[in-house]
C-alpha cells in the first residue's frame, strides 16, 4: 500500500514532464533540497539552455562590435524574425500576424491606438471586473485620452452574486443587450486571479457580431492553453513571455493582429524606424513605408539580449508542443485539485477556480478564510519549501506548470497547507 507521497513519486515516474530542462531554486525550508515551485503564473523558471545561448549572443558583440548586425551567427538586424514563426505556432496565428516586441501593456496601448476608435454611441470598453490592474489603468487612460469619462466609458463585468468567476453566458447576454455601445471588448484569456479560462471563440464571435472590436490579454493563456487566434477571428491580442513562457523577468511580449487588418492605410498607428519595410530601412527616408504585416506596429529596433531568452523558450515549446503540455496540465492540475479537496474539507480554505477542467488553465486559486495571503505564502516557503503566489488580501495561487512541475510538488503543496492551516473540526 503506497503512502500519498509514494503515490506522487510513482506518478512522476510514469509521467515525468520536462523538469530536467529547467533550473529549480534550492529550498529554504522543509526537508527537500529543491523548492516545490508553483508560481510559474507569476514568473517561470529559467531553462537550462538560456544562459549559454544568451552568452553566445553577448560574445558576438565582443567579437564583432557593430558588424554583429549582419555577421553574428544570429545576425541582429533580422533577429526578431527568428521568433516570429514559433510565436505564431504557439498562439495559432500566421507569421504575418505575429511579432515579438516591447512589454505587454505598451503593446496594448499601441494596439488600442489602432483599434479603440470611439464614435457616436459606440464608446465603451468592456473588461472583466477582476482584470489585472495594469489593464484597468490602460483602458481608463485610453478613455481619458479620447476625452471620455473612464467611470462611464469603461464597463467592468462582474460575476453573479455569490460566485467567483464570470460566466460566458453573462458576457454574451451583455453583448446582446448592450453591444451597440461597445467599441472594444478586452478580456483576459485566462483570468489572473481565479485561473478561469474564458471561452475565447464564443465571446469573440459574439463581440464581433455586435460590431465591437475584440482583443484579448493572453498574459496567463500563452504557453498555458492551446490557442487558435487566427481561426477564432480575434481582432488583436497581446501577451507577456515571463510567466508560462519562461523568458525571464520583464521579458519581451508578443502581439497578434488578424490579417484582415494588415496593410490597411486608413488604420491609425504609431510608427518608428522598425515600422517601415526592412528593405527600405536604411534609405533614411522621411516617410515610412510600412509592410502589410503586423511588423508595421513595431517602432524601435529590438533589444537583442532580451530577445535571446524568448527565442530559447519558444524553441522549447516547439519541441514539446502545446497539445502534449495541455494533456499533462489537465492530469497535473486535476491531481492537485483532488489533494486540495481533502485539505480544504475541514479548513477555512476554498478553491475558487472552476472545477471543469475545460474552464481553467494550470492554476488553482485558493481563498483563505482568515489571515493574510502574503503571510501564508511566506510560511509555505520558509517552513516547507513551497513557493506559491499571493494576491492580497485573501487569495493564494498555485500553478502546477506542466513543463517542470511534478506530482510530488503537488503533494508537497497539499501537505504544507495541511500543516500550516489549522483544521476547524
Amino acid at each position: 500500500m503506497h503512502t500519498p507521497e509514494e503515490d506522487a513519486r510513482a506518478r512522476d515516474a510514469a509521467d515525468p514532464g520536462h523538469r530536467h530542462l529547467f533550473l529549480v531554486p534550492p529550498a529554504e525550508g522543509g526537508r527537500h533540497p529543491e523548492v516545490a515551485y508553483l508560481a510559474g503564473n507569476s514568473l517561470g523558471l529559467q531553462p537550462r539552455a538560456t544562459r549559454e545561448e544568451l552568452l553566445a549572443d553577448l560574445d558576438a558583440w565582443r567579437r564583432l562590435g557593430v558588424e554583429g548586425h549582419l555577421e553574428a551567427e544570429r545576425p541582429w538586424l533580422p533577429y526578431h524574425e527568428l521568433l516570429t514563426a514559433p510565436a505564431a505556432r504557439l498562439v495559432g496565428a500566421r507569421p504575418a500576424e505575429t511579432v515579438v516586441m516591447n512589454s505587454l501593456t505598451v503593446n496594448l496601448h499601441l494596439l488600442m491606438v489602432s483599434f479603440y476608435r470611439p464614435a457616436g454611441e459606440r464608446t465603451r470598453i468592456v473588461i472583466e471586473d477582476s482584470a489585472f490592474p495594469s489593464d484597468s489603468y490602460a483602458v481608463r487612460s485610453q478613455a481619458r485620452f479620447h476625452g471620455l469619462d473612464p467611470d462611464t466609458a469603461v464597463v467592468r463585468l462582474r460575476p453573479r452574486p455569490g460566485e467567483d468567476t464570470l460566466r460566458t453566458q453573462d458576457v454574451l447576454d451583455f453583448l446582446a443587450a448592450e453591444g451597440h455601445t461597445v467599441a472594444l471588448l478586452l478580456l483576459g484569456g485566462v483570468n489572473y486571479l481565479t485561473g478561469e479560462l474564458m471561452d475565447i471563440p464564443a465571446i469573440t464571435a459574439a463581440g464581433r457580431a455586435a460590431g465591437a472590436v475584440v482583443g484579448w490579454d493572453l498574459a496567463h493563456a500563452a504557453g498555458n492553453v492551446p490557442l487558435s487566434l487566427h481561426d477564432w477571428d480575434v481582432d488583436f491580442a497581446a501577451w507577456c513571455s515571463y510567466k508560462y513562457l519562461n523568458s525571464g523577468p520583464g521579458a519581451l511580449a508578443g502581439v497578434f493582429v488578424h490579417e484582415r487588418h494588415l496593410g490597411k492605410e486608413d488604420l491609425p498607428r504609431f510608427e518608428g524606424w522598425w515600422s517601415t519595410e526592412a528593405a527600405t530601412r536604411f534609405e533614411m527616408t522621411a516617410v515610412s513605408r510600412p509592410p502589410a504585416t503586423v511588423e508595421a506596429w513595431q517602432i524601435s529596433n529590438p533589444p537583442i539580449f532580451a530577445m535571446g531568452p524568448v527565442r530559447t523558450s519558444l524553441e522549447l515549446f516547439d519541441s514539446v508542443g502545446m497539445t502534449a503540455l495541455r494533456e499533462r496540465s489537465l492530469r497535473l492540475t486535476g491531481y492537485l485539485e483532488t489533494l486540495l479537496d481533502e485539505v480544504t474539507a475541514d479548513r477555512p480554505l476554498t478553491v475558487i477556480t472552476p472545477r471543469d477542467p475545460e474552464r481553467r488553465g494550470c492554476q488553482l486559486s485558493v481563498r483563505i478564510g482568515a489571515g493574510s495571503a502574503n503571510e501564508l505564502t511566506k510560511r509555505l516557503r520558509h517552513e516547507h519549501g513551497v513557493i506559491a503566489d499571493a494576491r492580497e488580501p485573501d487569495v493564494v495561487r498555485f500553478a502546477p506548470v506542466p513543463l517542470y512541475s511534478t506530482y510530488h510538488d503537488c503533494w508537497r503543496v497539499a501537505d504544507a497547507l495541511a500543516a500550516t492551516v489549522e483544521a476547524t473540526s
